[in-house]
């Protein structure tokens, strides 16, 4: 693991290493003055709506979820491209969570204090605010902390289309590599989170769809892309699917280049504009295929300049043959 993953991975998963040294120790400083069980569901007008949770429970509950989410997070940032900002997005969504997370959490073992029983709890619901609140100012600490990560060397995107890489008659070769957006990967956590969280909290069945929606931002936050004898190949998401497929035989020429999402494509995604199309997760260098139509295919991922040069090669070799 190079020091700039281990720094990203450092920042993205100390929040929730707090997180799970100030709830235990809460819990044990205010142990004389909580009930044996706890009010750990409200409504929304602040009265315990639900059976209370043992102590223990609450512990345990508390620590595996800072440690499931947390690990979570610290694989999707070691995963995740360096380079740009997206990393630094998603990390500072994890700081966002785990500051809402652990706030919410502390809030209702103050909600419990010197309750006689947890029928006698109260959640006012401004505290949900507070946590909002509080989970901003975690992500704003979060971004200013990624600044201590450096940036990943990379390649120059370069504007030559007629680059080319030398290969021996019969010689194989083969290109290959991840692109995401960390925006939208840290959006599709925090969404799967949240849907699991309103289905403990307000009801299993608001939870599914939020879920759902958290699930499908993940599939399209990144991509696999690869460079080869078939042409050029963008699978998306874990499961590589779907699929996108430029074949050489309509390749015309390919060359690398910088691409700004908003001014070019119009957003992020997969987008479609007037004779181009692309999957765009970030601005930066991308591999843009001329097809023998005039029309352009684009995909935004590093060390692009030495994909367009692989595929031009291998474009020559099949009309050669």
């Amino acid at each position: 693991m190079n020091q700039a993953r281990l720094r990203l991975a450092t920042v993205t998963v100390a929040p929730f290493l707090l997180a799970l040294a100030v709830q235990p120790a809460v819990l044990v400083v205010l142990g004389d003055r909580l009930p044996d069980s706890l009010a750990t569901h409200f409504d929304l007008s602040g009265d315990a709506d639900r059976a209370p949770t043992s102590r223990t429970a609450a512990l345990v509950g508390t620590v595996l979820l800072f440690a499931g989410v947390g690990a979570l997070w610290a694989g999707s940032a070691l995963g995740s491209p360096l380079g740009a900002r997206g990393p630094r997005w998603l990390t500072a969504g994890g700081w966002a969570l785990s500051g809402l997370l652990g706030y919410a959490l502390t809030a209702t073992l103050f909600a419990n204090l010197d309750a006689t029983d947890s029928s006698a709890a109260r959640f006012p619901p401004w505290r949900l605010g507070v946590a909002a609140a509080v989970g901003l100012v975690a992500a704003g600490v979060g971004l200013l902390l990624t600044r201590f990560v450096p940036e990943a060397g990379g390649e120059p995107a370069g504007d030559d289309g007629t680059a080319r890489i030398d290969l021996a008659d019969g010689e194989l070769a083969g290109w290959s590599r991840r692109t995401g957006s960390g925006r939208l990967l840290a959006t599709g956590l925090m969404t799967l989170v949240a849907g699991v969280f309103i289905a403990v909290v307000v009801g299993w069945r608001h939870g599914p769809g939020v879920f759902l929606i958290g699930l499908l931002l993940l599939v399209f936050a990144s991509a696999h892309v690869s460079v080869d004898r078939h042409g050029l190949t963008v699978r998306m998401g874990a499961l590589s699917w779907p699929r996108v497929r430029v074949p050489l035989d309509v390749i015309e020429a390919a060359s690398s280049r910088r691409i700004n999402a908003v001014a070019d494509f119009g957003g992020w995604g997969y987008r479609i504009r007037h004779k181009r199309t692309g999957f765009v997760l970030c601005s930066g260098e991308a591999i843009v295929v001329r097809r023998t139509n005039g029309r352009e295919f684009a995909v935004t991922v590093g060390d692009s300049a030495t994909a367009a040069a692989l595929l031009n090669t291998l474009v020559d070799r099949r009309r050669r043959s």
